[in-house]
């Protein structure tokens, strides 16, 4: 499959990325407008109830800054990941946000843990070592410019910051990972020039051709015809109206 039919735009990179902003923005304006805090309904490590959070902790945040932090990651790399690894993006998402979850509620402090960010950390950890493993040149591309705007991320899965849960991004971080390993992508099919083959032979090349010795390009070339012995040339005879 060539670039053109393996990377294409549709609704979906679109769509999703924006509902998912949409969502996360409709639950915080719900607690507001009806006075109520989700809090419980995050993650509480090692709990039976705790359990619940693995499923709802992405959509509620602590505050407004907290929220707005997690919004325009949330969108770009959701956007990255159903443009470029549309086949599995369904896929990496439940199980990203379960095994996330799932690993914060097991190395987490007793403390509610809440937001996007988890979910930020998969997305970024697996576009990034996807694409070093794939090997392919858009993907490396894609994972180079994942360090470039979220690089510093990386700081915030060790304890250097009050108020963090750090343990979610490095679960987060971990499960990325994981993912890039455990799933395999189609990788389109790179064209290969002529002079790129193994046995090309630059004597055979017809481009080539039209340099002498000293580099200079030839741009008529004589074409040698010449008849061999074996040859064998037959006349038609065909008589003229005036013959018959």
């Amino acid at each position: 499959m060539s670039d053109s039919g393996h990377f294409k735009f549709s609704k979906t990179n679109v769509i999703v990325p924006l509902m998912g902003m949409i969502l996360i923005w409709l639950v915080y304006w719900m607690e507001l407008q009806m006075g109520i805090n989700l809090n419980e309904y995050g993650i509480m490590p090692r709990t039976f109830l705790g359990l619940k959070g693995v499923l709802f902790s992405p959509f509620i945040h602590g505050s407004l800054e907290h929220l707005y932090n997690n919004t325009i990651p949330l969108g770009i790399l959701l956007m990255a990941l159903f443009y470029f690894y549309r086949d599995l993006a369904w896929r990496m998402l439940l199980y990203g946000v379960l095994l996330s979850g799932f690993l914060t509620w097991c190395i987490g402090r007793t403390s509610y843990h809440i937001g996007a960010s988890g979910l930020i950390y998969v997305l970024a950890s697996f576009i990034f070592f996807k694409g070093v493993f794939s090997a392919y040149f858009r993907l490396i591309a894609l994972s180079l410019i994942v360090v470039f705007i979220y690089g510093s991320l990386l700081w915030y899965i060790f304890p250097v910051k009050e108020g963090i849960s750090w343990e979610g991004h490095l679960a987060g971080f971990i499960t990325g990972l994981l993912l890039a390993v455990i799933f395999k992508v189609k990788i389109p099919v790179q064209h290969k020039y002529d002079w790129e083959s193994e046995d090309y032979n630059e004597d055979d090349d017809p481009f080539l051709k039209h340099f002498d010795e000293n580099g200079n390009f030839i741009e008529y070339m004589e074409k040698e015809e010449s008849l061999s012995d074996d040859t064998i040339v037959q006349y038609h005879f065909k008589p003229s109206k005036k013959d018959e």
